[in-house]
């Protein structure tokens, strides 16, 4: 695993230790440093850009190939963290070694206590996307009407506690509003002042809307645009009953009945975890066992038809086709001279 050691996460301090391991090029433009490598560490960008009142982003968008372990040693800082991860899954390990798992869309806001390490691990060969906006608590209480007071209780505490005598952790909701308003601000083309100010302003509306999103979730209030752990774990057994009963009519109704989760919360749940709508979802499973199917079963084309629950030979020739660029009939003839 490659170790990576970091102790201060201003500007271009955190991209240059970044890069005693990684190896890439540093370039800064308009007080915004990037980091890009392309060697045999991996691929990626990174970039860091600092504000007035204590705010860092640092947005990563990398693909490492081996597992690399980040360790902060902020003592003097230990800043508030606004993590969202867009793309892939992270390990956080904490300063008592507790791990746990930053999910893709989910709303994560973290502190570690004072003396503490913290870690990230990036997996190998696995595509990261994760925006951290670090907010550094003595400075950002100097900002005039910083309005911390009117915060919860739970989040006022954290911001009032400079001496980061205790930690921090919210595992929120999944959102695809902020999911969107971060690729926003990734997908940003501005140039100059503008671009500074642009997202320094997108900055300030991502933290408002994860400290909104906590704001509900202690409250308990179900948003139409976020998704509880509770609804991600329907989802994860919708998959499984799909794959368990291929055969039958899967449609938008029947799984809403069975997970009772609304129409629009199960679209939803389908778009963060598989990227795709109920029913693209499904059709998929289909053809993928439909395919499993004609490589290992005797089974001729219309019993695997029937097997997978499409209703018609014909339309189910026309969409394995349209997804793997073979008819079924040749996919099978295919394999059969391969085997020979």
């Amino acid at each position: 695993m490659q170790v990576i050691d970091i102790y201060d996460i201003k500007g271009t301090a955190v991209l240059e230790q970044l890069n005693t391991k990684i190896q890439g090029t540093v370039s800064e433009e308009w007080g915004e440093y990037v980091l890009e490598f392309n060697n045999d560490k991996g691929q990626g960008i990174i970039r860091s850009i600092t504000f007035d009142w204590g705010v860092t982003l640092i947005d990563y968008d990398v693909n490492f190939n081996d597992d690399t372990k980040i360790i902060f040693h902020l003592d003097n800082s230990s800043p508030v963290e606004f993590i969202f991860v867009s793309e892939g899954e992270l390990t956080y390990v904490n300063g008592s070694e507790e791990e746990s798992q930053l999910q893709r869309y989910q709303n994560i806001i973290i502190t570690a206590q004072k003396g503490s390490q913290e870690s990230y691990i990036f997996p190998k060969k696995v595509a990261i996307k994760v925006n951290f906006i670090y907010v550094v608590r003595k400075d950002y209480l100097e900002k005039k009407n910083n309005n911390i007071p009117t915060l919860n209780d739970s989040l006022k505490d954290t911001f009032g506690d400079t001496s980061a005598s205790a930690s921090f952790s919210h595992h929120g909701n999944f959102s695809l509003k902020i999911a969107d308003q971060i690729k926003l601000l990734q997908e940003s083309h501005e140039h100059g002042m503008i671009r500074t100010l642009s997202i320094e302003g997108q900055l300030n509306l991502i933290m408002a809307m994860q400290m909104l999103e906590h704001n509900n979730h202690e409250k308990g209030v179900a948003i139409p645009e976020s998704l509880s752990r509770q609804d991600i774990k329907k989802i994860h057994d919708l998959s499984a009953y799909i794959v368990d009963n291929i055969e039958e009519s899967l449609t938008v109704e029947v799984l809403s009945q069975r997970s009772g989760l609304s129409h629009r919360k199960l679209q939803l749940g389908f778009r963060v975890l598989y990227t795709k709508s109920v029913n693209e979802h499904v059709r998929q499973m289909k053809l993928e066992i439909a395919r499993d199917l004609l490589m290992t079963s005797d089974k001729n084309v219309s019993e695997i038809v029937y097997a997978v629950g499409f209703k018609s030979r014909s339309y189910f020739s026309k969409v394995f086709s349209e997804y793997y660029g073979i008819l079924p009939s040749d996919y099978r003839n295919k394999l059969k001279e391969n085997n020979k």
